[in-house]
């Protein structure tokens, strides 16, 4: 389903389902050289023509969905996995803000996309369904943490391409320890104490974050699905990182341990690293890649939800993201555009999985 495209080496020998592949040069997308499958073999076919002269009537078209994903994406290069028909994507854990941006992303875009977003329960189902377009069958329902979760998502979504993994466990304050916070706070020569924080009994971060995740991997492998984009968190070196204590959890090492997961499924994927999460509006600033945490050390490193869900819908169709692991986040400048330039920047760089070191959370 999927064939990759290169400014460089116009299409590798691995391209094997669409019609055409997409070159950028000179401003203009130019078709170059594509694999067709003719019988049981393939053909090889070599074409000049510029995109902009069969979306004008040309003898010859390229589907929409290519020609979008060029403009979109390509920018000063085409380094795009495209399918031939539209890219078939289920969006795990829809009912969460992220989540619901980026189902809301897609299928904003019908013609490059078809999407599912999967939901926990029927009342979350319908909170998301009143701001979706044409939403009658854009949601179903799946626990992640049940053993019945690979058979929910092939009836669904077999035959899909791609799963976005956004699911994640959630502390609550505890009220009491909030109030001592406060207080501690106020008064002078009382040293200021931080607010605890406690899981449910079916949603801490091992059976969420760990055992939900390996949930929905095993479960996008049974269902033929081959491409996986998992939003975890930034802080994953950290043992002694606050979002672990809270809780007592662990919840980024046992976010970890899942990306490793994801890594050694023989899957494709791409794990994206935000760091913390605001609600500010898409768009409005400059997008910086990293590995290792060292964004951590930067005084700014927030991320827009919505900046988050573009990067997803992204990393969907482009090459450079393909079995990348880093971390992002946000910095005055101008609004990042380009993508493909932006994952090239890592200049090859994923993140350390044999880090963190000593890790209470035993890890693979």
């Amino acid at each position: 389903m999927f064939y990759s495209m290169s400014a460089f080496s116009g299409i590798t020998s691995r391209c094997v389902a669409p019609k055409y592949a997409l070159h950028q040069s000179g401003g203009a997308c130019q078709v170059v050289k594509a694999t067709m499958p003719v019988g049981k073999g393939r053909q090889v076919v070599s074409l000049s023509q510029r995109c902009s002269r069969m979306q004008q009537g040309g003898s010859l078209q390229i589907p929409s969905y290519s020609r979008r994903a060029c403009s979109q994406a390509g920018r000063n290069s085409a380094d795009l996995i495209v399918a031939g028909d539209k890219m078939k994507v289920l969006v795990v854990g829809a009912g969460g803000r992220t989540g619901k941006l980026v189902l809301e992303k897609l299928l904003a875009q019908p013609q490059r996309f078809e999407a599912k977003g999967m939901v926990r329960s029927e009342k979350s189902a319908e909170k998301v369904r009143s701001s979706l377009p044409s939403s009658a069958d854009a949601l179903c329902l799946g626990d992640i943490t049940s053993p019945s979760l690979p058979a929910a998502v092939k009836d669904c979504c077999e035959g899909y391409d791609a799963l976005v993994l956004l699911t994640s466990a959630v502390p609550k304050i505890k009220i009491l320890s909030l109030i001592v916070s406060i207080v501690t706070k106020i008064l002078p020569g009382v040293d200021a104490k931080r607010p605890e924080f406690s899981y449910p009994e079916a949603g801490t971060p091992e059976k969420v974050d760990w055992l939900g995740a390996k949930n929905q991997i095993d479960a996008a492998q049974a269902a033929g699905i081959k491409r996986v984009v998992f939003v975890s968190s930034m802080g994953g070196t950290q043992i002694d990182n606050f979002l672990n204590t809270m809780g007592g959890g662990n919840i980024l090492l046992y976010k970890r341990k899942a990306e490793m997961y994801l890594q050694a499924s023989g899957l494709e994927y791409t794990i994206i690293h935000p760091g913390g999460l605001t609600d500010a509006k898409e768009g409005e600033r400059e997008i910086i890649v990293g590995v290792d945490d060292t964004l951590l050390k930067r005084e700014q490193r927030n991320i827009p939800r919505a900046d988050v869900a573009e990067l997803v819908v992204q990393c969907l169709s482009l090459e450079p993201a393909k079995n990348r692991s880093f971390d992002v986040c946000t910095t005055e400048g101008p609004p990042t555009k380009d993508f493909v330039a932006l994952l090239n920047s890592l200049n090859g760089a994923n993140c350390d999985y044999s880090l963190p070191k000593g890790s209470p959370v035993p890890l693979p």
